[in-house]
């Protein structure tokens, strides 16, 4: 069975992060998903044989989603994708215990909460890039600040998966003896 993570012997710290800390994980593991991207575009693009940028644009992205899935996923699980080890977060359920993998996978697909909308809003009312952008931002900001309206600070997100972020700082190792 799964202990609840512990940062002392008075039980787990459901400390949510502060708001910044969690923004800036989220940036930083934006530009790591670059990476992701560039790997499973370029054997996307090998695999169907695409030539030009626009074709299979579709299908493309569908499997830019599947990809995602898996790494976010597989790292949930596991409680940290490499921006959160950086940032000091993990991802628990409401216990305290590392998420199962269906849970993960539930917490990715209502995560796209944070963009579903304004890119159904854009191509509904066939907004420019820049427009799209603007609405885009707004909506990530909107949806950020509500958390400051939850009881735990949690993003509606996590309450809705049943999830939570919380401040990790791993324990450090014992020195050994010379």
């Amino acid at each position: 069975m799964n202990q609840p993570l512990s940062t002392s012997d008075r039980g787990p710290d459901f400390t949510a992060p502060p708001l910044p800390r969690r923004i800036a994980c989220w940036i930083y593991e934006g530009m790591l998903m670059f990476g992701v991207v560039f790997i499973a575009g370029y054997l996307f693009s090998t695999l169907t044989q695409t030539r030009h940028a626009l074709d299979n644009r579709h299908m493309q992205q569908a499997f830019l989603f599947v990809i995602f899935g898996i790494y976010f996923v597989w790292f949930w699980a596991k409680g940290q994708t490499l921006a959160m080890k950086t940032w000091h977060i993990r991802v628990v359920d409401r216990e305290g215990h590392a998420i199962s993998q269906p849970r993960a996978l539930l917490r990715y697909l209502l995560s796209w909460l944070w963009f579903l909308p304004p890119l159904a809003a854009g191509d509904w009312f066939r907004l420019s890039g820049g427009e799209l952008t603007v609405i885009t931002l707004g909506w990530v900001a909107v949806w950020a600040i509500l958390a400051r309206f939850h009881p735990q600070r949690q993003f509606l997100h996590d309450a809705m998966a049943g999830t939570r972020l919380v401040h990790y700082k791993p324990p450090v190792p014992p020195k050994k003896p010379r």
